[in-house]
């Protein structure tokens, strides 16, 4: 399905009844990797929204206006569309950190929270570089460059050996993204805040989801996280890298339903 919000159309999928939850992709992907958890989450009783960023997927790609305060105000122009007035906010690395801007400037719209392989710290000056020049040249390039680097870093060793399936589908979807989309995005996590020192107000429920193999992300980032957020509880999965939800959905399913159970009743 597409929706015209602000000014570009978003492509997302809705299933199931229920309480809310949105779930939001990471980079360089686009909704597709929610489709293991698309049946069973609704099926369990849950609505799902996983929409495509702009600049991502089926979504459109403008030339400009991108930031995380502009990917986080589409997502909260999307839940008005669909009029949802608060939902369970799940974000993988890049949607990890919306996540966070949306619990700092729309709090009231996240019921819960799920951070999944991300971190709250900003970039250093390396990683800073790191993108600006990661940009430059998908501006160029397309996406190639950016294959090149993710394709394999996203999985688990085990995941390369047993199921290179998940890195084929994975690498097609990269290499569909628009460029502007690859640079937009790139950018704007290059300049987005470090939210550690929030993590204490963001006084909703949340759950960390770790993969025991991540090889992009720091390696501290669930004891930040979990240190930092006041109502917090986390789970570490095994044989899974960067891409748990894929890579063993069975119990990032059971891990992330578990927490959803748990939620008081009240939407």
């Amino acid at each position: 399905m597409k929706i015209s919000i602000e000014d570009i159309n978003i492509a997302y999928d809705d299933c199931g009844q229920g309480p809310a939850l949105l779930l939001i992709h990471g980079f360089p992907l686009n909704r597709r990797m929610w489709l293991p958890q698309l049946q069973p989450l609704s099926g369990a009783g849950y609505r799902v929204i996983a929409p495509d960023l702009r600049g991502f997927g089926e979504s459109d790609a403008p030339d400009g206006n991108y930031s995380i305060d502009r990917f986080a105000d589409d997502m909260v122009a999307l839940l008005d569309a669909l009029n949802i007035e608060r939902a369970v906010v799940g974000g993988m690395s890049m949607g990890g950190y919306i996540l966070m801007n949306l619990l700092e400037r729309h709090p009231e719209r996240v019921r819960a929270a799920c951070f999944i392989t991300t971190r709250s710290t900003a970039d250093d000056e390396v990683g800073r570089e790191r993108r600006t020049a990661l940009a430059a040249e998908a501006e160029r390039w397309g996406a190639n460059p950016i294959v090149k680097i993710f394709a394999e870093l996203l999985f688990g060793s085990e995941t390369a050996q047993v199921k290179p399936e998940l890195i084929a589908r994975a690498t097609a979807w990269m290499r569909a993204t628009d460029p502007k989309g690859l640079s937009g995005a790139l950018l704007s996590m290059r300049d987005r805040k470090d939210y550690t020192p929030l993590l204490p107000g963001f006084k909703q429920p949340s759950l960390v989801i770790a993969g025991a193999e991540d090889r992009a992300a720091a390696p501290d980032a669930v004891e930040v996280l979990t240190a930092g957020l006041p109502d917090c509880r986390s789970q570490v999965i095994a044989r899974a890298g960067h891409m748990a939800n894929l890579e063993q959905p069975e119990a990032f399913n059971a891990a992330l339903l578990e927490f959803l159970g748990a939620l008081p009743e009240r939407p």
